[in-house]
């Protein structure tokens, strides 16, 4: 199937809202007057949004509605109430990423389980992909890279519809932040240097719940929390082409700090040629089985603010 960027409500056309300056007035509150006055602040711009915003607020309201009886089991018993929590959610994670990135030393926290395993894989040097989501905070396990100098991060995300907030951590910011490879400037020459990347040790940082940028990206209808939605297949392919170990990466935010999950997913080094499509198929499926599970105990914390399931888009992906 394809994905056509062309829709008004594709993630890719959503602009962020607000100016610059006054992001930059709310990270100055933050540092300048410490937390307490800066949640004051945020309660009221997070109000403001969720009130002048439909589209975002009808996706929260959507996305809420499917996962709320996976994660109490039952239906959301104040919609409103619990949608302006979602979007507080995501404000507090801005403001978390520009911590991150500010020499703020956040509260991170694995398991002995995952801790061995990222340990394992970096000593392993033999580098590879890390799948992730938009749950939780990914700027958060990146900075886990500014603290180890044989941990090399290299994102692949899509930055052009986050150009303020992409400002204003370029400004305010003290730590060097990972590379940053744009999605849609991905070549045969980028998949060279992402082998290089990985080769050399390194990590490449792929998000595979949101579709292509491209109209001809390949998309791939799964169920999710209760009805199909389109999954791209980008991701998959290209990892069963870097023939390298895979894992899943996510931080989530609980009353302790972040928690940063590392796992083993796969690994595609001795993978056939033939069996790639196989592959893909059943990968797919394993990482909307990893999200959905995600979703379930972190249902807060995933931030797709866009018609994920194409309900009120007649566009056909």
């Amino acid at each position: 199937m394809k994905a056509s960027a062309r829709s008004p409500q594709h993630w890719a056309r959503i602009q962020e809202s607000g100016t610059l300056i006054g992001m930059r007035i709310m990270v100055w509150i933050r540092r300048r007057l410490g937390r307490l006055p800066f949640r004051i602040m945020l309660g009221f711009v997070i109000v403001y949004y969720y009130c002048s915003h439909s589209l975002p607020r009808r996706a929260s309201r959507d996305y809420l509605a499917r996962v709320w009886p996976v994660h109490a089991g039952h239906a959301p018993r104040w919609p409103a109430w619990l949608g302006l929590r979602h979007f507080w959610a995501f404000g507090q994670s801005l403001m978390d990423k520009v911590d991150a990135w500010s020499g703020v030393t956040p509260d991170i926290s694995l398991s002995a389980e995952d801790r061995a395993c990222l340990d394992s894989a970096i000593r392993s040097g033999r580098g590879g992909v890390m799948l992730v989501s938009h749950i939780g905070n990914l700027e958060i396990c990146s900075a886990l890279s500014d603290s180890r100098d044989d941990f090399h991060v290299t994102q692949l995300m899509h930055t052009h519809n986050a150009r303020k907030f992409n400002q204003l951590l370029d400004r305010s910011t003290l730590r060097r932040g990972p590379e940053i490879i744009e999605v849609s400037d991905i070549t045969p020459a980028t998949a060279i240097r992402l082998a290089e990347r990985i080769n050399a040790g390194g990590f490449v940082v792929i998000a595979a719940d949101r579709i292509p940028l491209s109209e001809d990206g390949r998309t791939r209808r799964l169920d999710f929390l209760g009805a199909t939605a389109p999954f791209p297949e980008g991701p998959f392919r290209l990892a069963s082409l870097l023939r390298c170990p895979i894992y899943t990466l996510s931080c989530l935010r609980d009353e302790q700090g972040h928690r940063v999950e590392f796992r083993v997913f796969d690994d595609t080094t001795t993978l056939r040629r033939c069996d790639r499509e196989a592959w893909c198929s059943d990968a797919m499926q394993r990482y909307v089985e990893w999200l959905t599970d995600q979703c379930r105990r972190y249902p807060l914390q995933w931030f797709n603010f866009f018609d994920f399931w194409h309900c009120h888009d007649r566009t056909v992906y």
